[in-house]
């Protein structure tokens, strides 16, 4: 039900501009008589590097407020973060790959100490060393080292009340002792997402509205374990385990459905869906780290197993109804059973060679062995007469293996010049089998995939004077898609509307330029350029099925069909301002752009079952996208410092989205107001946040297609919610962290969300 309609991932970018005083992007220390200035923002040769510790905001903070001070990052929902508008972004700490779930890594993140932080990296266009799925942007947290034994931690409890109620409560610890560092954390929380549709259709004099409420209750647990021993000054061994759990049951669709065809009276039904699920996701990870010299040349290798349930229990009913919306009686009813089973094995390994003459090559490879069961069920019962009873079982079995091979060559020729160069091939092969495909998919009992990938990578930094950087950066990437987009299932929310998933869906191609301007550390102008290809998208094709035997179902029906949808454009321009005022009380992350979308697709036949759609004459439709659109967008970011002992916090932050051609149609501009204010009282800390104050926060989308075609999506996921939190921190606050690694898994896991 999570994924019963569509995923809207809003692209925007930001940008400012702003008065230029005296700069406070340096801190000034005088030590008898000698004044020290330190940069906090700086540009090297692929990346951006924040330091967190020179920084006048960061005490008091945690590590989630500082991100959103970096430049270039935001975040519009407070709980995932971007990269100029990005949304597929990583986080790495200490240049490994966090193995925590989304979920438990925000709250994390909201519950480190910004002090226990040396800097941040933002790395918005991935060498070569890093794996394909971080197409978007990196961004990595290096924590403090050379810091004492003992045992710190920090419990954080918070409640949300939006339409419903939501609580959630986290635990985490560290311990180091000599060569043995503990990290562990357990989090868990229940809230129910609520959703409210209006889903619009029609061709010709043929129209079909949906509107209701969707209600999915969650509860889930999860956590951490890391282990590191330190073998000897060179070595290192670690192992670390990950788990998430959650359960949704109880999860409800109540559409009221109107149904106008010419020369028919109009028809009334509900569609009443109740959903039970519950998954599980659990990974082990073990690496081995050997410094081979003093430069800091090192070799590592990990090994990984990944594990990950999820079992779906649907039940669709669709009942006879009138224009005052009474329940009469039972018409159609679907039972769907979809149990997923995936089992991945990756391997890793990475060496660095660094030289004397600022030389380093790094060379890897990495395997990745991924097994997908997904036996499903599919009953439908219609309610006659006759009554007719007809099941559709189907076991679709997936096998990929991936091999990953890079080198990447980086070089500082002088201190203003540096420049990095690197290349990745990948070898994906994938054979997905069907025991029993429906009788209208023939083409689902076989289906392999052998596809080769060369991606070259290159950066180069030029830093003209102690004021002004810039720098250019070009990257080629792959999207694969997740698991659950192969799987072929139907995801049905009326019976004239479903999502369909489609496992001849091939990795979309990235290609993306970056142009960057930095002037005095605190002003950044950026300019990118991405060019997708075979993008992976939904698309909704609508009209009257028409199936490979000439058979023209009676009803107007929409499909949201996941496919390779032609190519795709991003251009925007930004500018923007990190900077502190009035001796550190204004502290600001405001920028301004505009981005221009450039769409090239159209699809006129469902790929998994041949239907090809139809108005009333006959006549083929075909869903075209070829629109372009600029838009102007706004993000800002503001902490005021309301007393001198730097124990009061005021937080104000905006998001403005123009509305914007994607995929689906037009989506309408979409903006938020968020207020926060937070006391820090010795080891505690109090928030109160409100997001959404003006309730602007709803996606409206429109497409308007040549041949008549009218789609219309109003879905408002309720934004607006005030959430109290209270944090303790305990323990030893100069604890030195156990090292996170990353798995060889990590860029498997990714898939299966």
């Amino acid at each position: 039900m999570k994924r019963i309609l569509l995923s809207i991932a809003v692209i925007f970018g930001t940008c400012a501009f702003a008065q230029e005083k005296k700069s406070d992007s340096t801190k000034t220390k005088n030590i008898e008589g000698v004044t020290i200035t330190k940069q906090v923002f700086k540009k090297q040769s692929d990346r951006l590097v924040y330091d967190v510790a020179s920084s006048p905001i960061a005490k008091g903070n945690t590590t989630f407020d500082i991100l959103k001070q970096t430049p270039l990052l935001s975040s519009t929902d407070d709980k995932t973060l971007k990269i100029a508008g990005k949304n597929n972004v990583l986080i790495y700490i200490n240049g490994r790959k966090s193995n925590m779930d989304a979920e438990s890594l925000a709250q994390f993140l909201k519950n480190t100490p910004a002090e226990n932080i040396q800097k941040i990296e933002v790395i918005t266009v991935p060498g070569s060393e890093y794996q394909v799925e971080s197409s978007d942007g990196i961004i990595n947290i290096v924590l403090k080292k050379k810091m004492s034994d003992g045992l710190n931690g920090n419990m954080r409890f918070s409640n949300t009340q939006g339409k419903y109620n939501g609580s959630q409560a986290s635990f985490s610890a560290n311990y180091r002792k000599d060569k043995l560092g503990i990290s562990a954390s357990l989090s868990g929380g229940e809230n129910i997402e609520a959703q409210t549709y209006t889903l619009k259709n029609s061709s010709d004099s043929s129209s079909n509205e949906s509107t209701g409420d969707i209600d999915d209750p969650n509860k889930n647990i999860g956590g951490y374990l890391n282990i590191d021993y330190q073998l000897n000054d060179k070595s290192n061994l670690a192992l670390s385990w990950n788990t998430w759990a959650n359960k949704s049951y109880n999860s409800t669709v109540n559409l009221f459905n109107t149904i106008i065809a010419p020369q028919k009276e109009p028809k009334y039904t509900w569609s009443k869906n109740k959903e039970d699920a519950r998954s599980y996701n659990n990974s082990l990870n073990l690496n081995y780290e050997l410094k081979t010299d003093s430069l800091g040349s090192k070799l590592n290798v990990n090994a990984s197993y990944l594990n990950y349930k999820k079992f779906q229990y649907i039940n669709n009913m669709t009942y006879n109804s009138n224009i005052n919306r009474e329940v009469l009686g039972k018409s159609t009813q679907l039972i769907q059973d979809l149990p997923q089973v995936i089992n991945n094995f990756s391997g890793m390994v990475d060496y660095i060679q660094k030289f004397k003459n600022d030389l380093t090559i790094s060379v890897g490879g990495n395997y990745n062995k991924t097994k997908t069961d997904n036996d499903t069920k599919n009953d439908t019962f219609v309610f006659g007469p006759p009554p007719v009873f007809d099941p559709k079982p189907n076991h679709f079995v997936y096998d990929e293996n991936i091999y990953g091979f890079y080198i990447t060559a980086e070089k500082k020729f002088s201190d203003k010049f540096s420049g990095k160069l690197g290349a990745r091939y990948e070898i994906t092969n994938s054979i997905g089998t069907s025991d029993n495909p429906p009788s209208d998919a023939e083409a689902l009992k076989r289906i392999e995939r052998n596809y080769n990938n060369f991606l070259p990578y290159l950066s180069l930094n030029y830093a003209i004077n102690d004021k002004n950087n810039i720098s250019y950066s070009f990257s080629s990437r792959m999207r694969r898609p997740s698991f659950w987009e192969l799987n072929p299932v139907r995801n049905k929310l009326t019976d004239d509307n479903y999502t369909q998933n489609n496992p001849f869906v091939k990795a979309a191609s990235n290609y993306n330029q970056e142009l960057m301007y930095m002037y005095k550390n605190s002003y950044f102008v950026v300019l990118n350029h991405s060019y997708i290809k075979d993008a992976i998208t939904q698309v909704p094709l609508q009209g009257y099925p028409k199936h490979p035997n000439d058979v023209v179902e009676k009803n107007l029906a929409l499909r949201y069909i996941r496919t390779n949808f032609g190519d795709k454009q991003e251009m925007s321009a930004m500018v923007g301002i990190q900077k502190t005022f009035f001796k550190q009380y204004w502290t600001t992350n405001f920028s301004i752009g505009v981005q221009h979308n450039r769409n090239n697709g159209s699809l006129d036949i469902d790929p998994t079952t041949g239907d090809r759609f139809v108005d009333q004459k006959g006549n083929p439709l075909t869903y075209v996208n070829n629109i372009n659109s600029t838009s102007i967008l706004i993000q800002t970011n503001n902490t005021i410092r309301l007393d001198k002992a730097k124990t009061w916090f005021l937080g104000v932050n905006f998001f403005y989205i123009d509305k914007q051609q994607i995929e689906l149609g037009m989506l309408r501009g979409l903006s938020s107001l968020d207020l926060s204010i937070k006391k820090n009282w010795n080891d505690w800390t109090f928030a109160l946040n409100v997001n959404d104050v003006l309730r602007t926060n709803i996606v409206v989308i429109d497409d308007y297609q040549a041949n008549g075609n009218y789609n219309y999506v109003h879905q408002n996921q309720y934004r607006r919610d005030l959430t109290v939190s209270l944090t303790y921190n305990f323990g030893n606050k100069k604890l030195k962290k156990v090292r996170d690694i990353e798995g060889a898994s990590d860029s498997i896991k990714s898939r299966t969300r």
